[in-house]
């Protein structure tokens, strides 16, 4: 099997199965996707669901949460992993939004990035989610799957993952098929137990021909 066969038989499967794919994040705007997005880097987002509606009840806008102090916003979020360092972005990344965008959340990734806690992955997740550019993020679940199915090949870190996969997924299909991979990799293809064998994608996937040929 050829890789362009191995995406336009896994994008098929995908299409057919899981039409609708979205993020799992709770948010209605710009700015609670960012501020969930930046609260969700190594956490579930169960937790982070969990914690915002407190946190926009207290700072529903980049204003609001501008004003505040770090150690008010670490109250807020102190359930979540690093809290102190995530107080700390979302505080600096609230001023910088104020004091360089005017207060709204800016829709270029490279402007993204440059605020604090913001990195690729983020800055894709808010470019691809919100506002709908063709934007790749990719994460641990979309870069494991990713490698296991096929889709790259000994890629060694997210960004050579990230060009890999926009080579070959459709540009219009490229934000659907982030949360394809992430939902994938969270419920199916999973870090220690995969479930290869109520796996839909098994007969197109290298790790699983790989198992039947090795069982041990």
């Amino acid at each position: 099997m050829t890789k362009k066969e191995r995406y336009s038989l896994i994008i098929k499967w995908f299409t057919e199965n899981m039409p609708v794919a979205k993020s799992e994040l709770r948010y209605k705007t710009a700015y609670e996707l960012l501020v969930a997005v930046i609260l969700s880097a190594q956490c579930t987002d169960k937790r982070v669901n969990q914690t915002t509606p407190a946190f926009f009840a207290a700072y529903p806008n980049v204003a609001s949460l501008a004003k505040s102090s770090v150690s008010e916003v670490f109250e807020y979020i102190r359930s979540i992993s690093y809290p102190n360092s995530k107080a700390r972005y979302l505080v600096g990344m609230a001023q910088k939004v104020m004091t360089d965008y005017n207060g709204e959340i800016p829709q270029d990734t490279n402007e993204l990035m440059s605020l604090p806690g913001v990195g690729r992955k983020t800055a894709h997740v808010v470019a691809s989610v919100m506002f709908n550019q063709p934007k790749m993020a990719v994460d641990t679940h979309v870069f494991r799957v990713s490698e296991r199915l096929g889709l790259t090949t000994n890629s060694k870190n997210a960004l050579q993952t990230e060009k890999e996969l926009v080579k070959y997924i459709p540009e219009e299909l490229i934000s659907k098929a982030h949360h394809w991979l992430i939902l994938h990799g969270r419920y199916v293809c999973t870090a220690r137990r995969p479930k290869c064998a109520t796996c839909g994608l098994s007969p197109f996937c290298r790790f699983y021909s790989k198992l039947k040929t090795n069982p041990s």
